[in-house]
C-alpha cells in the first residue's frame, strides 16, 4: 500500500520586505497509514507553514505532493476544498465553535457540507460526540463548556466524516496540564483505533506522546526519531538537507 502522505521537495517562500521568508525548505517525507506524528520546532521553524500545506490550505511553491497516491498540489481549489473536506479534519489550538449553535450542531457541520441527510448527520454526529466522551453535552452551547470539552467538540468534530488524515495544530495549547493529558490521551486512542495524527506542537511532553518525531530547524526536516528514541533521518529527505 503507497503511503498516505508523501511529500517530494516542497517549497514554501514569502516575500517580506526586500527579503524571502524560506519557510519550507525542499520537504520530503512520507506518512503512513495509522501513524501517530509530531511535527515539532522552535517557532518559525515552519512547522505550521508545513501542516497548512499538507491539509491543502496553502499551496507549495514547488514540489511534489500525494495524498492517498493521488498528486494534490496542482489541484483546482475547488477540488481541493473538496478533498479538505472529506479527507482531512483538522484542530486547532482555539476551539472556534459556532457560538450560536449546539456541540451536536458544530459537529455536524463537515456532514451538513457534504449533504448528508439530517436523520444521518445526527446520528453520526452523535455517534462522534460519544467517542470523545461528549454524548451527555450533545445540546449544551459552547459557553456552557469548559475549554476542554470545547476543544472534544472540535475533535469530535474533525473524525465525523472519519477523514483519512487528522491534523492538529498546538492542540492543547490553550489547555492546563490535567486537560491537555485528557486530549492526549483521546489522539492515542483513535491512534489505536486506525486514525493517522500529525500533531504540530513546540513541546517536548506532547512531541513525546506521538509514535514517531519529525523536527524541523529553519524549513527542513533535520531529524525523524521513532518512539523508542533511536533516531534514523527519513530515507526521502534530500541530500543537500542538513545531517
Amino acid at each position: 500500500m503507497p503511503p498516505l502522505v508523501r511529500t517530494v521537495g516542497i517549497s514554501k517562500h514569502y516575500p517580506s520586505g526586500g527579503t524571502i521568508i524560506r519557510a519550507v525548505s525542499n520537504v520530503s517525507l512520507s506518512i503512513e497509514h495509522g501513524e501517530f506524528v509530531a511535527i515539532r520546532g522552535r517557532s518559525g521553524s515552519g512547522k505550521s507553514t508545513l501542516m497548512s500545506l499538507l491539509g491543502l490550505l496553502e499551496r507549495a511553491d514547488s514540489g511534489e505532493y500525494a495524498l492517498k497516491a493521488r498528486e494534490v498540489a496542482k489541484l483546482s481549489e475547488d477540488t481541493r476544498a473538496a478533498i479538505r473536506s472529506q479527507e482531512i479534519g483538522f484542530i486547532f489550538q482555539l476551539p472556534a465553535l459556532l457560538p450560536r449553535a449546539t456541540a451536536l450542531e458544530n459537529v455536524e457541520l463537515p456532514l451538513v457540507y457534504a449533504g448528508v441527510p439530517r436523520s444521518e448527520r445526527h446520528r453520526t454526529a452523535k455517534d462522534a460526540l460519544d467517542r470523545v466522551g461528549l454524548a451527555d453535552r450533545s445540546h449544551h452551547w459552547p459557553n456552557q463548556l469548559s475549554g476542554g470539552e470545547q476543544q472534544r467538540v472540535v475533535i469530535a468534530r474533525a473524525i465525523v466524516n472519519d477523514p483519512a488524515l487528522i491534523l492538529a495544530d498546538e492542540p492543547t495549547g490553550s489547555l492546563d496540564s490535567n486537560t491537555s493529558d485528557e486530549i492526549l490521551s483521546l489522539f492515542e486512542g483513535l491512534h489505536r483505533h486506525g486514525h493517522t495524527i500529525i500533531v504540530v506542537t513546540h513541546a517536548a511532553e506532547i512531541a513525546d506522546r506521538a509514535r514517531r518525531q519529525i523536527t524541523l530547524h529553519d524549513g527542513r526536516i533535520i531529524d525523524d526519531a521513532v518512539a523508542s528514541g533511536k533516531s534514523s533521518l527519513l530515507n526521502a529527505i534530500t541530500s543537500d538537507s542538513p545531517p
